[in-house]
């Protein structure tokens, strides 16, 4: 296990059900799968870390199940962050560049960034990213990058995305419990945003939906730029606790209906077909209308995904999805959720799986991995503009602010 970090990538995706770790090399600026490791998560609830001895045993092993498949020591890592305690909301700020027009430098640049994320935000909210949505000189607007351009002021529009200080803590805890250290904090629909989405659909408009066991997480994005995040409180297991409660079984039966047999649109369902059904005792089989699944699934969907369409109206940008809506993470898989999306966002709508990395297994190639492969490439692009000989002043700000500008 020799092999220098500075030749390798390492990130953590910790969900309320799999914590995935997943390692990449880098070699002439590309990114190659090494080895990943998915472990059952531990000491979780509804996205944060509820107890932190079997979530750091979890955690670490994790990484020591990534280490013996890579072949490799590792020492840090980049982690996704996510859960109902994100938020999101735009900034807008600015300066004066004197009493005449003159030429804008990046320190003008940085001086605006700085003024836009001057806002008080309670004390126990920490800022995951500062994401520029667009620049102005002069009032106006459309401007990507300002640098070198002659104005008397500048101002910038941001998308500041923020997450409960102390639940990003104890994940940093975690990790520092199992001896890595967290090189970057990552919100997780803007990581997945990285793995599925097209250059097109950023920029004519789209949304991604990353729905994971405890939450969802969405992110919309508006000619390049993030312009609306946020994170909403129903996943994955919300479908499987209902099963459980109807059903009367317990949360692994319930868990493997959803996936062998959920349906979210009851009209889609045969009404005579019927399956067996595990009920908590041992041998307490019955069998029971395999539309009864769906009749419990549907609304519990239909709730999802009025709460995502409320968001974004509220945001503003429900009407901004030019390209869109697309369905990641593993809540993504449940058959029926795109007629949903379609019918209450009004936009077309597809399942999204991450690229696949060269030499990466096809078995990743699924929903259930777009964070963790968007969060290599994520990462991979940002220590790029951070280290780069050649790195333009374009490519430092994202560095410096977490993000696209």
């Amino acid at each position: 296990m020799a092999q220098r970090q500075e030749s390798m990538l390492a990130v953590l995706d910790a969900g309320n059900s799999k914590i995935r770790v997943l390692v990449a090399d880098l070699q002439d600026g590309a990114v190659r799968y090494r080895a990943h490791a998915a472990v059952d998560a531990h000491g979780m609830k509804r996205g944060v870390i509820a107890d932190l001895q079997p979530a750091t045993k979890a955690l670490d092993a994790a990484f020591k199940q990534a280490e013996a498949a890579s072949d490799c020591t590792i020492v840090r890592a980049s982690v996704g962050i996510g859960g109902s305690h994100v938020r999101g909301f735009s900034s807008r700020g600015g300066i004066r560049l004197g009493g005449r027009a003159r030429e804008i430098t990046q320190e003008d640049v940085r001086a605006a960034v700085e003024r836009a994320r001057s806002v008080q935000l309670p004390a126990d909210r920490a800022i995951l990213h500062l994401l520029p949505q667009e620049y102005l000189i002069d009032e106006q607007g459309g401007i990507h990058n300002p640098v070198g351009m002659v104005g008397s002021t500048l101002e910038v529009n941001l998308q500041m995305v923020t997450c409960l200080g102390s639940a990003m803590q104890s994940v940093v805890t975690c990790m520092n419990h199992a001896g890595i250290e967290a090189t970057d904090t990552i919100f997780e629909a803007v990581a997945a945003a990285e793995a599925v989405l097209s250059a097109d659909e950023r920029e004519l408009g789209v949304c991604v939906l990353d729905i994971g066991a405890a939450s969802t997480e969405l992110a919309v994005f508006f000619e390049g730029a993030v312009v609306h995040t946020a994170a909403l409180p129903i996943g994955g297991d919300h479908f499987t606790n209902d099963l459980a409660v109807v059903l009367r079984v317990s949360l692994a039966e319930a868990e493997y209906l959803k996936r062998q047999f959920g349906h979210s649109v009851v009209t889609a369902v045969s009404q005579t077909q019927e399956i067996d059904v595990q009920g908590m005792e041992e041998g307490a089989a019955r069998r029971v209308p395999l539309r009864l699944l769906s009749e419990i699934l549907e609304p519990r969907a239909r709730e999802l995904f009025q709460m995502i369409r409320d968001n974004l109206r509220q945001g503003g940008v429900l009407e901004a999805l030019g390209t869109g809506a697309v369905l990641t993470g593993g809540g993504a898989k449940l058959a029926g959720l795109l007629d949903h999306a379609e019918s209450l966002l009004r936009v077309p709508a597809r399942v999204g799986s991450p690229v696949p990395l060269s030499r990466m297994p096809h078995s990743l190639v699924d929903p259930e991995f777009a964070t963790a492969v968007g969060l290599l490439l994520y990462s991979h692009r940002v220590r790029q503009q951070r280290v780069g000989p050649d790195a333009g002043l374009r490519s430092k700000l994202r560095a410096i602010v977490g993000g696209s500008v």
